[in-house]
């Protein structure tokens, strides 16, 4: 039995999909066990490109179990259009699971986040907008919360739309007289028609992935977006609403850390960020729109501009340590290619102190200054490489310095979208 872990590093977009893809093969079970809609990405399979979201990359193979486990939120009618878009693109769909302990996001999270982020002004968090952070709030909360368990069961569920749209109505008016007013029974029947339509395939996820378990079934759990987006222990409050570090599994999903035999770290051979918070390496350079240009780095989801900058070991380093990472994937090396040198920040500086270090505080953050380690770039296409030692020797020292400084090996290398362009070390 293999049972294995994907998890970003760094704030996100570090290109998972492709590497859960690449891996999908050797499992039979495939888990998404956090995040919702706000969650992008890209993976090039059978010469065409999928666009997913909710959907775990096991989608793409007949042969495998695909589970949405309870730590998703899930919109039920952006769950219903992904996967009409892979349908059209010629996928047949086959186990797909959807845990009943899920939340839902309901039109009122996303009038309400939208509100809310207006009324931060300056101090905007950066959301998607997309009702993710409402509805973890109202996860929390408890008092607002409908799980997809509860769509199933009409009159509770009528009950409890009916009082929680009165009192959202009358929050999201307080903060925007001109918002509109929405209707509980039109929600209600809106639901029920999307509840219908998902019904055959909600279950106990939890109760299935520990039988599995216990068949010694194959299974690949995941993540999305990243690890220093961690709520606990990410750039707080430049984070998402979940546990996106692989703290987040056990909640997740029900399945403990302990059946893991397999952490792989996913990082891009540079930093990116989108939204508010800092990110000490950001260049605000030609460099930096270079790196943007090169690695196409526009949010799958959002369409916005990544911020982009050099590799930062301390940030990673910190994303690993959480995360508890075996191994690391660095990915899109080959976007560094036409670079003359390049640079690694190995250390911060902090009101005149070095540490290597993560900040906890976002303002010690923001005061951050990369220390930085230059290489010389390899100048070369190596788009075409296929083994780690067909590498040119300036390629190798900058993985050989990722790897050092992450404290973790590096066992996968990616130079390009396609599954041939990954070198396994």
């Amino acid at each position: 039995m293999a049972v294995t872990a994907v998890v970003g590093l760094q704030w996100g977009d570090e290109a998972k999909g492709k590497i859960v893809d690449l891996l999908t093969d050797r499992y039979e079970i495939v888990v998404r066990y956090l995040g919702g809609n706000n969650a992008g990405h890209t993976v090039m399979f059978g010469g065409q490109t999928y666009k997913l979201s909710l959907l775990p990359a096991g989608i793409l193979r007949p042969n495998v179990t695909s589970v949405i486990a309870n730590g998703v939120v899930i919109n039920p009618a952006a769950l219903l259009k992904e996967i009409q878009s892979i349908v059209d693109q010629g996928v047949e769909i086959g186990d797909l699971l959807i845990s009943d302990r899920a939340h839902v996001i309901f039109p009122y999270h996303l009038v309400e986040e939208a509100v809310l982020e207006k009324s931060r002004g300056d101090q905007a968090i950066g959301t998607t907008m997309r009702g993710i952070g409402t509805c973890y709030r109202d996860k929390i909360g408890r008092t607002h919360a409908i799980r997809v368990g509860d769509l199933y069961r009409p009159e509770f569920f009528r009950e409890r739309l009916r009082d929680i749209v009165a009192q959202k109505n009358t929050l999201i008016q307080a903060f925007d007289p001109g918002a509109e007013v929405l209707d509980a029974a039109k929600i209600y029947d809106e639901y029920s028609r999307l509840a219908d339509q998902i019904a055959h395939r909600v279950t106990d996820t939890t109760a299935f992935l520990h039988k599995a378990l216990k068949q010694g079934k194959n299974m690949l759990f995941e993540g999305a977006q990243g690890s220093l987006l961690d709520i606990d222990h990410g750039t707080f409050p430049f984070v998402t609403s979940s546990n996106s570090s692989g703290c987040g599994i056990h909640p997740g999903s029900g399945v403990p850390e302990r059946a893991i035999d397999r952490m792989i770290g996913v990082v891009k051979a540079y930093t990116t960020r989108v939204g508010g918070g800092a990110c000490p390496t950001e260049l605000m350079d030609e460099t930096g729109q270079h790196i943007r240009d090169e690695g196409h780095e526009y949010g799958t989801v959002t369409g916005r501009p990544r911020r982009c900058g050099w590799f930062d070991a301390v940030a990673t380093g910190y994303g690993a340590r959480i995360s508890g990472v075996d191994c690391i994937a660095v990915m899109l090396l080959d976007v560094l290619s036409k670079l003359d040198e390049l640079k690694i920040c190995e250390a911060y500086e902090i009101d005149g102190e070095r540490t290597t270090d993560f900040p906890s505080h976002i303002l010690d953050l923001e005061k951050a200054r990369p220390v930085y380690r230059t290489l010389p770039g390899w100048k070369k296409d190596i788009t075409g490489v296929r083994k780690l030692e067909d590498f040119p020797k300036e390629a190798r020292a900058y993985m050989d310095a990722i790897a050092e400084l992450v404290e973790r090996p590096v066992d996968i290398v990616s130079i390009g979208p396609d599954r041939e362009q990954t070198v396994f070390a």
